[in-house]
């Protein structure tokens, strides 16, 4: 999946989809070590089962690194396997600490980099991390993220309002200490849909869920958050034309939210283009 020829000058580039989701990831579920004599490590674990995304960081790093497999017993399961990626690099290190991952806990003192990167790949790297988006017990879609950090939550909530319009204003939780910022519904659909788009670096089986919430319809007996406004056939020929839910928004006079996912229902056949109505 990673696209971008990995070198030590362009090593965790930001502006780069694929550093910027990563960088996002390691701030949420990687670990910084660090001992004498400038050793250290950068280490993170996950499910077996998402192995993959751990080669596909391996293939974007220009230095050293191994992945590893364990097999322990769990307060979950009776054994559960783990898949380790490990770096040593101290010109690697140096670099990611530099950008906002510090060494030992971290958990209230990250906060979004202060150099220029890619928004939404950054954030997707976040939730990832967090294994937030799906359904409900009821059924219905969300996309939510849980943290110590109040910049992080904060950051969230911003991009959250510019995408859906909806303004969200995190407190942390007296009894954990930390924040979660949650969206539901059409929002979760929207932000989904901006998050995971084609060909994106991410968890495999969390795209597919991504992309599964834009099925979702309110069932008819639930009350609508808003009145829809129906899309016509020439709403549809300016937004594929502007290409841009932002632009859209302000030609249409709807929200981001709205015009993203229509633009991505539109683009995967979901509903008919214009041509075709």
């Amino acid at each position: 999946m990673a696209e971008c020829e990995p070198n030590a000058q362009q090593f965790m580039d930001l502006t780069v989809p694929e550093y910027a989701y990563m960088f996002g990831f390691l701030q949420a579920d990687g670990h910084l070590s660090q001992q004498s004599r400038q050793r250290g490590r950068l280490a993170v674990e996950i499910s077996a089962k998402d192995i993959g995304l751990l080669r596909e960081f391996q293939k974007l790093t220009p230095y050293n690194s191994s992945i590893t497999e364990r097999t322990r017993s769990t307060d979950f399961a009776e054994t559960h396997t783990t898949a380790v990626w490990s770096m040593c690099s101290l010109e690697a290190r140096t670099r990611i600490n530099e950008l906002g991952l510090p060494y030992g806990r971290k958990s209230k003192t990250i906060a979004p980099p202060t150099v220029e990167f890619s928004r939404r790949d950054y954030l997707r790297g976040l939730i990832d991390a967090d294994r937030s988006v799906g359904f409900t017990s009821k059924g219905l879609p969300f996309v939510s993220l849980t943290t110590a950090s109040g910049a992080i939550a904060s950051y969230l909530s911003d991009y959250g309002r510019d995408m859906t319009g909806v303004a969200r204003n995190p407190k942390r939780n007296a009894r954990d200490d930390i924040y979660n910022v949650l969206y539901m519904m059409e929002l979760a659909q929207g932000l989904a849909a901006d998050l995971y788009y084609p060909g994106c670096l991410s968890l495999e089986r969390k795209r597919a869920t991504a992309e599964s919430l834009s099925a979702w319809v309110r069932p008819s007996g639930m009350r609508a958050a808003y009145t829809t406004r129906r899309w016509t056939a020439t709403e549809d020929r300016i937004l594929l034309k502007l290409n841009s839910p932002m632009a859209a928004a302000e030609a249409l006079g709807r929200t981001t939210q709205s015009c993203n996912l229509r633009l991505w229902r539109l683009r995967n056949r979901k509903v008919p283009m214009p041509s075709d109505q």
